[in-house]
């Protein structure tokens, strides 16, 4: 199964104190795959996307999903955004935002699942306060299609 992760509103963009902390900190958010993170994008770039596939699979008619880009157990999988400082050391993590198969819509997800399209999940990056999306992340945070 494709998966396109569209994420716009980065909060190094923003004006104020919590946008120039990310900057100064070198902050990154990427795709975590297994432990490591992935794709690294500045908090403070225009936008970042992710493009990976998982694999997919009907059991007893309900679909389950796997792969190095899944965690969670059956029937409570996501998709990791990570955030994180890049520094000498490598990338310190320090927030993750998860995006729930859970919340995807049956008939896209099994749509996607028999090959009908790319699964495109679009989210904005920035929480209420200001600073990086995190937690759980679910619709109308994160808007799902088929294209």
């Amino acid at each position: 199964m494709r998966i396109r992760i569209d994420g716009s509103d980065l909060p190094g963009r923003r004006v104020g104190a919590e946008a120039d902390a990310l900057r100064l900190g070198n902050v990154h958010v990427g795709l975590q795959r297994k432990t490591e993170v992935v794709d690294q994008v500045r908090a403070d770039a225009a936008e970042a996307t992710w493009s990976f596939e998982v694999s997919s699979r009907d059991v007893d008619g309900m679909l389950d999903v796997g792969g190095p880009w899944v965690h969670g157990r059956p029937g409570a999988r996501f998709l990791c955004l990570s955030w994180g400082a890049v520094t000498e050391d490598g990338f310190a993590m320090f927030r993750r935002a998860k995006l729930m198969f859970t919340d995807i819509p049956t008939d896209l997800l099994r749509a996607a699942h028999e090959g009908s399209g790319l699964l495109v999940g679009r989210v904005g990056l920035t929480d209420a306060s200001g600073g990086p999306l995190c937690a759980r992340v679910h619709p109308p945070a994160i808007t799902w299609t088929l294209e």
